[in-house]
């Protein structure tokens, strides 16, 4: 049994949520240079261009992305032949966010209740999923998760019967209602099956694949092209000004469900898709 001490863990949660504000992953870097070659519209051309000189700048000065510095979302596979030493895997990562958010001098976002508000002063808590994989490694995704994108996220529980074609209405309307609030050109993460909370993770967990990466199942790939075509029909644009690239990339991930039921959940992400990784 492998032994790994809290306070490595913390450190490398406290790198991965400053490098993830300051940094735009090559992935979506790359997305958003596409886009740029292929948007028709003149104003949706001068957008993208002014996000990639945003990201340069960010980079470049030390300066986050984006004001919004997001709910720290993460997702990690934590080895069976792995134990935690000086307390829990959760206590590891609330540190790691707390000394991140405050040495990257990033805008901290959480309060403490939903209704009666009241900022928790240090970006805790975190939002954590837990996967138990073979091996000794611990492997940790963060995501910053803006609010701007995350409220034009949804869920619905389809009848069986409404099929593909229901579940490729229901993405592309919930993109086309969402209009430009979410900062386009966007990255529709998708959840179909499950029951009503997993498939709402599963959504969630799809944005953390890179974008361009088809689903392996060319079924579900073709629907990934498909729906992502549809969606830049829709003539939204580059932060709703028109044009061509309303969506660089839309994930699937599916789980088996109920023969009654039909879940499928929308999370969309802005175009300042942030995601950092590391194995420890």
């Amino acid at each position: 049994m492998r032994i790994i001490q809290v306070q490595e863990i913390a450190e490398a949660v406290s790198k991965l949520c400053i490098r993830s504000n300051y940094h735009l992953p090559p992935d979506v870097r790359a997305a958003l240079d596409r886009a740029l070659k292929t948007e028709v519209s003149e104003q949706g051309r001068d957008v993208l261009a002014g996000l990639l000189k945003n990201a340069d700048i960010a980079s470049g000065e030390v300066f986050p992305l984006c004001q919004d510095t997001g709910v720290a979302v993460f997702i990690v596979e934590m080895g069976a032949e792995l134990c935690i030493e000086g307390g829990t895997l959760s206590q590891a990562i609330q540190q790691g966010v707390k000394t991140g958010y405050r040495d990257g001098y990033l805008r901290k976002s959480m309060v403490r209740d939903p209704l009666q508000r009241g900022n928790t002063g240090d970006n805790t808590p975190p939002v954590i999923w837990t996967q138990q994989i073979p091996g000794d490694k611990l492997h940790i995704l963060m995501a910053p998760k803006g609010g701007g994108s995350e409220n034009m996220s949804g869920i619905a529980m389809l009848k069986p019967s409404q099929g593909r074609d229901g579940v490729m209405d229901f993405i592309v309307k919930q993109v086309e209602q969402a209009g430009g609030n979410p900062c386009p050109p966007v990255i529709v993460g998708v959840g179909i099956g499950g029951t009503f909370e997993k498939c709402a993770w599963l959504a969630k967990k799809a944005l953390f694949r890179r974008v361009g990466e088809r689903h392996p199942d060319v079924y579900y790939a073709e629907f990934e092209e498909e729906c992502l075509e549809r969606i830049n029909d829709l003539g939204i644009g580059p932060m709703g000004f028109g044009g061509r690239i309303t969506a660089l990339d839309v994930q699937v991930q599916t789980s088996p469900c109920h023969i009654a039921s039909l879940p499928v959940a929308v999370n969309i992400q802005c175009h300042s898709a942030r995601h950092m990784e590391c194995i420890l």
